[in-house]
Order: C-alpha cells, then sequence, then structure tokens
C-alpha cells in the first residue's frame, strides 16, 4: 500500500499557501487565544486537503497476479466447439490461486461467457448464443479489453482460424497494445471438407431486348470433380451445362438471351459430385432489360381480361396475365413490371404478404398499379384496411352517404388449442375489421367457442366501438372444438336482435365432436331469414361439414389454406350483409378534374350500368364521377409510384358501351401509362460491395446540379424495408452502409430528399448478397498469418494445441490497483470547512471549552484501588505530621495523657507517626512571640481549620471531645477524596 500524486506539480501551492496563513494569523486581530489557534488549525487543513486533492493524490495497492481472457472465435467456420473447450479447461489447471480469467465468444459480435474471477471452478463452458454466419474478431478482442482491471501483465488469448469477415482484429491490436495488453494466439486449421462454391455470378448492368449476353460464373473448388451448371432468370431456367472443376478457381460462360425488358434477377446454382456443403451452391445478380413497357394482369375470373389485354397490346404495351394465386411470392419479382393491373380481383383470393410487397413496390419502386371494378373488387373484394387500400386513391368506407339498412352481425369463432399462434391473432384482426365496417346503429356479437361457447361480446348496438374491440383483442386460444353448442347460442340471441338484415359468420380450423342437430338449426335460421356463411381454415377442418352449413343457411362457403386471407374474407362478408357497396342502374359519368386527360373526353363519354361505390380520398383526382356522387375514375401519386381506381368493370357486364367504344382502347392505354414510372434514364450510376454483413453503397450523380441529400430505399423478399441516408463525400459522390443480417436478392430505389417530400430520382435497381462470407473457400495460411502479424504486434505468444499450461507459463509482472481519494478529501475539506465557520461565527466560551480540553489531555487514569487512589495523599500527611513536630516542639517524651482538645487541633494532631520515630512528651502549646509566629506561617502555613476544631479551641465548657472522635483536617480531606472518586 502505498500513496502517490497523478498532478505533483499542484503542490508548488504550498509555498502561497504557507505564506498566506502566516500573514492571516498576524493581521487577523478579531479573534484572539484558543479560538484564533483553532481557527487557524482548521484552515489550514482545509487548505492542505484541497490541495491535495487537485494534485490526485490516491493509494495504490501492487498486486503481482495474471489476468488471462480466453476469446473463442465459434463461427461456423470453426466446427464443433468442443476441442476449444477442452484445451480452455486443460489451461486453467496451470492457472496460481490469484489469477483471474474471464471467456468471451464471437461471432458477429461478441458475448461475455463469464467474467473475470480468480475461482478455479468456473469452468470453460461456451453457452452463448451467437450469429455464427459472420466472424468478428474485433468485436471479440474490444470486449475483451473492456474486461481487465488494471494495466500490467493482462492479456488476451485468441483462439481462431484468422479468416474474419466483419470488422478488423489488427486495428483492434494496435488500441490493445496502447493499452499494455499482450494478444496470444491459437490458430485453429480449418476442416478439411470436399466443398465446391460459386464465388461469384456477373451479368451485364444493361441489356436491351433480344440482345445476346454472357453469363459468367466462378466457382472455386477444393478438389476434382464435375456436375452440373445451371442458369435461372427470375426462377425460370434458362441454360444448363455440365463442367468439369480442379481445386482452385474455375470461370465459365453461358450464353444468355434478354427477352423480356424490365429488372431481372439471375441466378447461378451448381450440383456437384462428392460436394459435402450446399451452403455455398449459389449466386446471384441483377440486369435491367430495357424494351417496350410490360404490364401484369391479375384477373379474377378466368378469361376476362381480353378486352385489357387487346387494348394495351394495341398500344405496343406488353402484357402478362396471372390468376391471384400465381402472385410472385419475392419483392424483386414485382419490378419486372411497369404496372400491375388488378381485374376484379378479391382480396380473399390474394395473401397479405403479397399485398405488402405490391403496397412496397409502388410507393418505393415508382411501379404502377390500377384496380378494376367488379363484383369481388373494392369494398366488396373485402380491401377495407389493407396494403392495396393505403395504395389506391378511393377508399373502401362510404362514410354514410346512402341510407343502409340496419345490420345484426354475430362472429361464431373458433379459439381451441389449433388456433393458438398466428391464427388466432388473424381471426381477431378480422373479427375487428368487420366490427370496424359497420355503423352505430348495427347490432353485433361475438361468441368464441372450444367445446363450450363463451360469449365474448353480447349482441348490443355498437355505441363504443373501442370497448368492443378490447373485448375481441382479449380472447386466448385453448380447449377442443364443438361447434353446434356455439351456433345453437349464437342463433338463440339473433332470434332477438331487431335488425332489418341479419348474418352469422361461423369460422373454425378444426372438427366438430358432434355433427346431429344442424339441420334443425338451419331450418330455424331460412325460417326468420338468417343467413350464416361459414369459414374453413386448412386442411385439418371439416369442409364438408362447414359447406353443408352455409349452403342450407343461404350463405357463403370460403376454404382459406392462407390464414393472412382471413380479414379480408369477414371484411368481404360485412360488406355483401350491406349490398349497397354495388349501385347497379344506367348512368352516363360526368368529367370533374380530368386534367391531362382531359383530351380523351373531349367527345362525351359513353355510359355505364354500374359500379362499386367507394369514397375518394382527400388528395386524390376525381376524373369521372356518377351522379351520387361516387368516383368512377381517380388517380393519385403514392409515393415514388401512381395508381388508378376505375370502380366500373372492364369486362363488359357494366361497360358493355365503354369496351365497344371507338375509343377505349386509347384512353385505356393512357391510363395505364400514367401509371408507369416516370423517368426514361438514370443520371446516377449505382455500384455496390458486399463486406460481411455490411453493404457499401456509391453513387454518381453525372447532372450539374446534384441534389444535397439523397437516400437509399432498401427492400428485401419479405417486404421488409430501411431507408439509408447517403452521405456526399464530394460533389455529385455519396456513399453508404446498408446493415445485412442474411443472405438475399435486395431491390434498391433512391430519392431526392432535398425538399420537404422525397421524390424518386432513380429507376430501381438491386443488388444480392448470395451467402455468408464464412462459406466462402480461402487459403489455407491467410487466416494463420493474420493472427501471427496481431501477435508480433501486441507483443504476444503463438500458443500450441499440445502445451495448454503455456498460457501461464511465465512470470508475473506487478500490477497496480489505484484507490481514488478524491471524494474522502473533498468531503473532509467541506466538514473542516463548516467547523471553521462554527469557530468564527458562533459566540461560545471557547477560552474555557479550550481549558477543559486541555485538562482532558493531561489528566492521566488513576491506579486501581483504594488503596492506591489514597496513597499519595497519605504521604503528604506524613509529610505535614514531620514539619509539625519540627517547630511545634523539643521534647521527646511520650505525653502522660491524651492532649487537649485545642492542641488536638494544631497541625500535627492526628497523623500517624512512623514505628521507628521517638516517642516526644505532647506539652502544651506556649505563646510564641508574634514574629516568630508569622515566620512560621511563611515558612509551612498549616491548613485552616474546619469549623468543628474551631469550636473545640475556643473552649466552650462541657464541650470538650476525645482526639479520635474530633479527627484531624487531613482526614477530612481523605474522606472527600474518597467521595469524589465515588
Amino acid at each position: 500500500m502505498g500513496v502517490q500524486f497523478s498532478q505533483p506539480w499542484w503542490l508548488l501551492l504550498l509555498l502561497p499557501a504557507g505564506f498566506f496563513l502566516f500573514y492571516a494569523y498576524r493581521t487577523d486581530y478579531r479573534l484572539s487565544g484558543f479560538r484564533k489557534k483553532l481557527a487557524l488549525c482548521l484552515r489550514t487543513c482545509i487548505i492542505l486537503l484541497l490541495i491535495f486533492m487537485i494534485s490526485g493524490l490516491h493509494g495504490f495497492t501492487v498486486l503481482r497476479d495474471k489476468q488471462v481472457v480466453y476469446v473463442a472465435d465459434r463461427s461456423d467456420s470453426m466446427g464443433d466447439p468442443t476441442r476449444i473447450t477442452n484445451w480452455i479447461q486443460e489451461s486453467l489447471a496451470a492457472k496460481e490461486e490469484k489469477d483471474g480469467t474471464a471467456i468471451v465468444s464471437t461471432g458477429l459480435e461478441g458475448a461475455i461467457e463469464r467474467r473475470l474471477t480468480p475461482s478455479d471452478g468456473a469452468g470453460a463452458s461456451l453457452n452463448a448464443l451467437l450469429e455464427g454466419r459472420f466472424t468478428g474478431l474485433e468485436s471479440g478482442l474490444h470486449l475483451a479489453g473492456s474486461l481487465f482491471e488494471g494495466t500490467s501483465d493482462s492479456r488476451i488469448v485468441l483462439i481462431s482460424d484468422g479468416d474474419e469477415n466483419v470488422g478488423s482484429m489488427a486495428a483492434a491490436g494496435r488500441l490493445l497494445r496502447d493499452r499494455g495488453i499482450a494478444v496470444d494466439v491459437l490458430p485453429a486449421s480449418k476442416q478439411q471438407v470436399k466443398d465446391v462454391a460459386v464465388e461469384e455470378i456477373k451479368v451485364p448492368d444493361r441489356l436491351y431486348q433480344a440482345e445476346s449476353f454472357y453469363v459468367e460464373v466462378l466457382i472455386n473448388s477444393t478438389f476434382k470433380t464435375s456436375g452440373e451448371l445451371r442458369i435461372y432468370e427470375d426462377n425460370r431456367e434458362v441454360g444448363r451445362e455440365r463442367v468439369d472443376v480442379t481445386p482452385g478457381e474455375n470461370r465459365f460462360a453461358v450464353r444468355g438471351l434478354a427477352k423480356n425488358p424490365g429488372l431481372h434477377r439471375y441466378r447461378a446454382e451448381i450440383f456437384m459430385d462428392g460436394d459435402e456443403s450446399s451452403a455455398n451452391n449459389a449466386a446471384f445478380a441483377f440486369t435491367r432489360v430495357e424494351g417496350p413497357p410490360r404490364v401484369l394482369i391479375v384477373e379474377g375470373t378466368e378469361g376476362t381480361s381480353g378486352n385489357i389485354t387487346a387494348a394495351l397490346e394495341s398500344g405496343m404495351i406488353g402484357t402478362e396475365v396471372i390468376p391471384p394465386q400465381m402472385l410472385p411470392q419475392e419483392a424483386a419479382k414485382y419490378a419486372m413490371y411497369d404496372s400491375i393491373i388488378f381485374n376484379n380481383v378479391s382480396g380473399s383470393d390474394v395473401g397479405g404478404k403479397q399485398m405488402e410487397m405490391i403496397e412496397q413496390a409502388v410507393r418505393s419502386f415508382g411501379i404502377g398499379f390500377m384496380m378494376a371494378g367488379g363484383d369481388d373488387s373494392f369494398g366488396m373484394g373485402g380491401y377495407f384496411k389493407t396494403p392495396i387500400e393505403k395504395a389506391l386513391p378511393v377508399s373502401m368506407e362510404l362514410e354514410g352517404k346512402r341510407e343502409i339498412p340496419s345490420l345484426g352481425l354475430i362472429l361464431v369463432i373458433d379459439r381451441s388449442g389449433s388456433m393458438s399462434g398466428q391464427k388466432i391473432e388473424l381471426a381477431k384482426e378480422s373479427a375487428m375489421r368487420t366490427v370496424e365496417l359497420l355503423r352505430p346503429k348495427d347490432t353485433v356479437g361475438v361468441v368464441a367457442f372450444d367445446d363450450q361457447p363463451w360469449w365474448v361480446v353480447p349482441p348490443q348496438t355498437l355505441g363504443d366501438k373501442e370497448e368492443v374491440l378490447s373485448s375481441i383483442q382479449s380472447i386466448p386460444s385453448a380447449g377442443g372444438t364443438d361447434i353446434y353448442p356455439a351456433v345453437s347460442s349464437a342463433l338463440d340471441e339473433m332470434l332477438k336482435v331487431k335488425s332489418q338484415r341479419r348474418h352469422i359468420i361461423l369460422m373454425t380450423d378444426g372438427q366438430s365432436a358432434g355433427h346431429s342437430g344442424y339441420q334443425d338449426l338451419t331450418d330455424t335460421m331460412v325460417a326468420n331469414k338468417i343467413t350464416m356463411s361459414s369459414v374453413a381454415v386448412g386442411m385439418d377442418s371439416d369442409t364438408v361439414l362447414l359447406q353443408t352449413l352455409a349452403e342450407a343457411a343461404k350463405g357463403r362457403y370460403y376454404y382459406v389454406e392462407d390464414e393472412t386471407t382471413l380479414p379480408a374474407v369477414f371484411s368481404r362478408e360485412a360488406v355483401l350483409m350491406a349490398k349497397s357497396y354495388i349501385v347497379d342502374k344506367p348512368f352516363i359519368p360526368a368529367v370533374q378534374n380530368a386534367g391531362d386527360w382531359s383530351g380523351l373526353f373531349q367527345q362525351g363519354v359513353p355510359g355505364l350500368f354500374g359500379y362499386v361505390a367507394t369514397t375518394p380520398k382527400s388528395s386524390a383526382q376525381t376524373v369521372l364521377s356518377s351522379p351520387e356522387p361516387d368516383p368512377v375514375l381517380a388517380r393519385w401519386q403514392y409515393g415514388s409510384g401512381r395508381t388508378v381506381a376505375w370502380t366500373s368493370d372492364l369486362s363488359g357486364k357494366w361497360s358493355r358501351e365503354w369496351v365497344s367504344w371507338s375509343q377505349f382502347a386509347d384512353t385505356l392505354t393512357e391510363m395505364v401509362k400514367w401509371t408507369f414510372p416516370q423517368f426514361t434514364s438514370s443520371p446516377y450510376e449505382v455500384t455496390t460491395e458486399a463486406a460481411g454483413n455490411q453493404v457499401r453503397i456509391q453513387v454518381t450523380a453525372d447532372g450539374e446540379n446534384p441534389p444535397a441529400k439523397l437516400n437509399a430505399v432498401i427492400g428485401d423478399d419479405e417486404a421488409g424495408e430501411q431507408t439509408v441516408e447517403l452521405i456526399q463525400e464530394a460533389p455529385g459522390r455519396y456513399t453508404g452502409l446498408v446493415h445485412v443480417s442474411k443472405p438475399g436478392a435486395f431491390l434498391m430505389s433512391l430519392e431526392d430528399a432535398s425538399g420537404e417530400d422525397a421524390v424518386q430520382a432513380a429507376p430501381g435497381t438491386g443488388f444480392v448478397v448470395p451467402y455468408s462470407p464464412e462459406y466462402r473457400l480461402t487459403s489455407a495460411s491467410g487466416g494463420e498469418d493474420a493472427l501471427k502479424r496481431l501477435a508480433e504486434a501486441t507483443g504476444g505468444r503463438v500458443l500450441s494445441w499440445d502445451n495448454p499450461a503455456e498460457v501461464f507459463d511465465r512470470q508475473a509482472t506487478s500490477r497496480t490497483q489505484l484507490h481514488d481519494w478524491s471524494y474522502p478529501l473533498l468531503v473532509a475539506a467541506l466538514l473542516l470547512w463548516v467547523a471553521d465557520i462554527a469557530v468564527r461565527r458562533l459566540a461560545l466560551p471557547w477560552a474555557a471549552i479550550g481549558a477543559r480540553m486541555a485538562a482532558l489531555l493531561r489528566r492521566r487514569p488513576a491506579p486501581a484501588g483504594e488503596a492506591g487512589r489514597d496513597a499519595g495523599l497519605e504521604r503528604l500527611a506524613a509529610r505535614k505530621a514531620r514539619a509539625a513536630q519540627r517547630y511545634g516542639g523539643s521534647s521527646a517524651e511520650p505525653p502522660p495523657q491524651a492532649p487537649p482538645a485545642r492542641e488536638r487541633s494544631g497541625a500535627g494532631a492526628g497523623v500517624p507517626q512512623r514505628a521507628d520515630a521517638p516517642l516526644r512528651e505532647e506539652r502544651p502549646a506556649k505563646a510564641k512571640p508574634a514574629a516568630s509566629e508569622g515566620a512560621r506561617t511563611q515558612s509551612a502555613p498549616p491548613p485552616p481549620p474546619p469549623p468543628k476544631a474551631r469550636e473545640g479551641a475556643e473552649g466552650r465548657p462541657g464541650k470538650d471531645r476525645p482526639a479520635a472522635e474530633a479527627g484531624s483536617s487531613m482526614d477530612r480531606l481523605l474522606k472527600a477524596k474518597n467521595r469524589g472518586n465515588r
């Protein structure tokens, strides 16, 4: 233990502090005596404490132990960590009792397995959850460096193959070296496996339609083999070759033809004999094919899109027609098209994931979208509160524009154990969307059932929607499935409802425990004009029973395999019961706000025979409207894209005069062209480079006035999206980093964010991260060389797997553990400052206090026992007796009788004599001359006689007492002393 100063030059303040204290003592006339000295002492202590504090006075303890932190690489390339665990455990057996150890595991990021401890039983288990598809040694080294206590004799043991793909361990090593922390390395050899990997695929960035090109593929292998190389364009195979590979790099080129315009994704995949790892057998690339625009037409009923395809192809626009079940499951595939048309498509046939991808493609990547009406479109298709409704310029809610009959609706929802998880959550969302579509005068009830019904919301007029929605949200999942009690209870309650239309929706995913008595229920429903629709969820549901019930109760039957479509099914049912969304009567649309489309309608417009009622959104542009007025044709800008709503049909049922109109093809072509992405060529050159879990984006602007702020919008295959603000490093050059946690294909668009609203600045492009760099084939010695350089740079060693005890085989150096005293010194100075104020300001008897303190300091403890306490007084009494004998008389004869009282009261009366002293005769005291009497008084003044002795000396008659009874003054002094001690 010792003390030291971190800033000793501040101690020079002691010199002026000494002069100041001396001057203060000499010139302070307000205080005096003990009070002045005490105040000066307190002020001196305060100044000394403050000077010591700012000089960095602190204590330190010198420790001589070792601190070791193990960093274990647990990425996928290291294989089973058992070997690492055993080696660490064996090395711990060689440590001394005071040596501290800790363990850190690292993958993409570091994680602490256990903190620094000297315990021998801490163990070497590796259980932390890590992302093993990446190797981030820098993160593990930084985390290990933060665990040390002090700066001396600290060492890190890194166990890795050295093949890092995230961060830089060399950068971490430089920081550790500056802190005096050495890094010992234990190189781990990579597992020798037979592996063939697709390292890279290259295609031209831009192609023209009908242009031939080559797909270049780089394949790396660890052994000689042969197999097939296949090339895919948007999951469609366009080439296949039989190839032979040798150890090392192998390059191949496959010829291709750009047939369809748009953004296309190419995939190279290998199937090799003897390949033991399939995680690195595919790679991806993007390219854009320039050519005529292309439109994807999704038709709800097969064969009803002939009018649309004929009109668009006459305008040199390519088309592709698919059913809604064939919508792509990957966001990148929507970038192949310039626009998407929904032709009378029901929302129950479109999955929730596909709706989100289409909305994202419109908003972020400028893809156009148009919805055409019909019996299964808009509100009739269940699009209320869906991502598609968000993108459209019209809303499905009519907002009370017309009189709608009152509706009584009861939802019968299966809550059995098989509905747990996403199913029950989507069922609750479906019920809540249905309630939101209803009006305050409607009646709603919700009954959940397992083997018994449970009324979540008893039938009631919909006054407080929030209370009903909260009750629906609380439905749990548990129990079995029995449909009959729930439907019977719902029917009993529905018979009490007095609405104009009454409807029941039954939803389940299981088999009912009983199948009898349903005929009576459906007959009662038909007799009382109550309808019931049924929804079967999944292949395990009782489809036969549910379909029979729906047909017997004059309702509709739905089979749902994708549970994400449940909300659309329930919304559709609620809208169909209202029967007010379809306006089925002839009219001629009125031109309201045509804008640049006004030339299309200069000669008038044909009549229509029906449409689906909607409500235009506040910022939408209504081009044609009905007499109600409802929008017939509306458009708006949605994010980077444009959307159009045509609420009548295009098959000829309501629009037979339109489809036979001579201007129909031109009008429809202009409507669709208006939705196309709004750019001709890109003024930006975009390059991407993947490094570990990061993708570096670099954008170069060709124009003279580049935007001040540029954003990159990144979308993945699962409709996830992130916006990255690009940093302008130089005029017209921008860079940014995108963090990716897994491989996949990513779409990217650029937005000019200089103004209040971001606008798309360039056509969409894409980049891919085919697989983690962890699975790439690298040289065998590259990682080991990097580890050796790290050990050399930090002053560490290269350890051996055969000698684990080598970790602690070194002499421990001293390690200083500091103790900060700044806070205690400051607290002490503050307390003394308060005492200094009290001494200077409070009017107290400081002199008396000082005297009392001095007396307490001088006082010594008395001996134990009464004899010990009185020994000094007895010696004093003996000396007084001898003095009295010397000056009292010269006769040595013993007294013949007791002396009178007056003589006993003399100076030597009552004092015991020593045994060896000669006995003298006591004589009556004689009168002495005044001078001699005064001389004796000055030389040895006797103590004053007590009152009783004075009384005896006055010689009162009858008052003379024996000497033993009267006692001497010394006896009384001893008694008083004894009382005081007690």
